[in-house]
């Protein structure tokens, strides 16, 4: 019975430490992806964010501010 109860204290212990690594791992990345948004133009552009660009569809003055990727180099 004491061998039971040891690997059953040691699986909940790593599943906390799996957890709360997944969660700080969220917490982490959130912030990058909820401040590139709102509304932007030509002349006032977006947040000085890596990848944050304003996307201006065709025929409109403003639009909206959106995380794109680089096009790779050749």
């Amino acid at each position: 019975m004491g061998k039971t109860i040891k690997k059953i204290i040691l699986t909940v212990m790593a599943a906390a430490a799996l957890s709360a690594g997944t969660v700080s791992a969220h917490q982490w990345f959130r912030p990058f992806q909820t401040t590139c948004q709102g509304f932007c133009t030509k002349k006032t552009g977006c947040p000085n964010i890596l990848g944050c660009a304003c996307v201006i569809q065709p025929g409109f003055t403003s639009g909206t501010c959106q995380l794109v990727a680089a096009k790779p180099g050749k």
